[in-house]
């Protein structure tokens, strides 16, 4: 037991007693159980605790023993704050039995299975205490890496992302954290089972999902999840996604191709279904500059090409899903925006490939990123015309702008210019200028996203074609688009959602 020194407040400690084998308990959590006055402990109304049970080996007849019972788990309460009220209520309850104690000068011990950080109740004691009193907390060995040692395979690894989920999540939150990390847990089983399986299920990843219950317990279950009985999972259980690194792929099977929307530029623009199916694809396809921009995976084949070649591209793709891979196109922006989703369906519509199960995943376009880095210029209607001549005649691109232009549309313009065409963008603006006022906000939204991102507003007179590459997209207003200088920030751009009456 501790020594009691007068008028010195106790020492708090939180103690890790690992996942439930008292064997993985640290040597440090027990030295201290050893020489603490109270040992405090959270149970149910049953007043069965598994963190004493753990412990139990180590506890003195003349420890003082602090039960700290919960007055609800998942029934409902009367309490008038619900829930919530009555759990609160009981954590300020619970903190201050132990404050008593510590200004007595015992040391308090409080039980916590795996880590006191981790998705304990310790944290509610730690918040409301350790400001006031010395405090240490002993970590322990959490259930994540229980499980994974029970499966005995790995994790996490290299540069894959790992992420820890509750299983509370809404569904369709659930889904998309699992489609947009490489490996995962799914905590807090138990009534939301059901739940985690559908999301796991609607993410693509039911197959790869393991179950682990009570791990390094006397009763420790594993298995492939999509075979658990919902009956039969309880509270204390895991969804485990482990590595991907060094799995062996599927036997050829039925492939398909997913072409995916990488968006304008960099990760932080992907969606958590792009960056699934990327990480889910035996072979990536695309032109090269854009295939650079997904994370290298072991195992999994790249596939580079130059721009000219999307139908080379696409009969490619589709060929290896012929021979059972999962085939990812990458695209940047979005897929179906002047971009490879055409060239994937145009070539899939033919024989040999109508068979080849094809999907789009959508992704950020270009105009959407670059009107909000400039404010809302997209806010009514507008037209999206790509200037490039590459595929269609320049006097098709030019009715097309007429008529964009007398119907006082906003018009968003891809592929404006490029070392081998410089034209396009005078020829356009001399037409536009025809139906539009020279002081007409021009957005200008270069590299949106990378590096070397710049976005300016320029009045249409003053456009200059040198100004504007092939990374460049412009936006050109309406009638009705506006351009404000809100206090000392820089301009911003809107088109009004109302439009006058005539």
């Amino acid at each position: 037991m501790s020594e009691y020194k007068p008028g010195q407040p106790g020492r708090l400690y939180g103690v890790g007693l690992g996942p439930g084998d008292p064997s993985l308990m640290t040597v440090r959590a027990v030295e201290v159980i050893a020489s603490a006055d109270v040992v405090a402990y959270h149970s149910a109304r049953h007043g069965r605790s598994i963190a004493r049970s753990i412990a139990e080996r180590h506890l003195r007849p003349d420890h003082i023993e602090e039960r700290l019972v919960y007055p609800v788990t998942t029934e409902t309460t009367d309490h008038p704050g619900g829930y919530q009220g009555a759990m609160e209520e009981f954590y300020e309850k619970a903190a201050a039995r132990l404050a008593a104690h510590l200004d007595a000068g015992r040391t308090v011990a409080v039980l916590a299975e795996g880590d006191p950080l981790f998705y304990s109740s310790y944290m509610h004691m730690h918040k409301r205490l350790a400001d006031r009193y010395p405090a240490e907390v002993i970590p322990g060995v959490t259930s994540v890496s229980a499980a994974a040692a029970a499966l005995g395979t790995p994790l996490v690894e290299g540069e894959e992302t790992f992420t820890v989920l509750p299983g509370t999540l809404p569904e369709e939150e659930l889904t998309a954290r699992l489609a947009g990390t490489d490996t995962a847990v799914v905590m807090k089983l138990g009534r939301t089972f059901p739940t985690v399986r559908r999301a796991l299920e609607r993410s693509g990843r039911l197959a790869d999902a393991h179950y682990v219950e009570r791990a390094t317990m006397a009763a420790q279950r594993t298995a492939e999840l999509a075979d658990v009985d919902p009956e039969s999972v309880p509270y204390f259980s895991l969804a485990v996604l482990p590595s991907r690194v060094d799995t062996r792929p599927a036997p050829a099977g039925r492939g398909e191709v997913v072409v995916v929307g990488l968006g304008p530029a960099g990760p932080l623009w992907l969606t958590p279904e792009a960056r699934g199916e990327l990480a889910a694809a035996q072979d990536l396809v695309g032109y090269s500059t854009y295939v650079d921009r997904v994370p290298v995976r072991p195992g999994q084949q790249r596939h580079p090409s130059d721009n000219k070649v999307e139908s080379e591209r696409a009969e490619f793709a589709l060929d290896l899903a012929r021979r059972g891979r999962r085939v990812a196109v990458v695209s940047s922006g979005d897929p179906g925006v002047f971009a490879m989703a055409t060239a994937v369906l145009e070539a899939a519509s033919q024989e040999p490939y109508a068979d080849v199960p094809v999907r789009i995943v959508p992704g950020m376009t270009a105009a959407h990123a670059a009107a909000a880095r400039a404010g809302a210029p997209l806010g009514h209607d507008y037209a999206v015309v790509s200037l490039s001549d590459r595929l269609k005649p320049w006097d098709i691109i030019a009715a097309r702008l007429r008529a964009a232009a007398s119907a006082d549309l906003v018009l968003a313009l891809y592929n404006p210019g490029s070392r081998s065409r410089m034209w396009q963008v005078g020829k356009a603006r001399d037409l536009l200028l025809e139906f539009r006022s020279p002081q007409t906000p021009v957005v200008l939204g270069r590299d949106i996203g990378g590096p070397e991102e710049r976005v300016r507003i320029v009045r249409l007179g003053e456009l200059d074609p040198a100004e504007v590459d092939m990374r460049t997209l412009l936006i050109v207003g309406s009638s009705q688009t506006r351009v404000v200088r809100r206090g000392d920030a820089d301009e911003v751009v809107w088109t009004p959602r109302r439009y006058p009456e005539r």
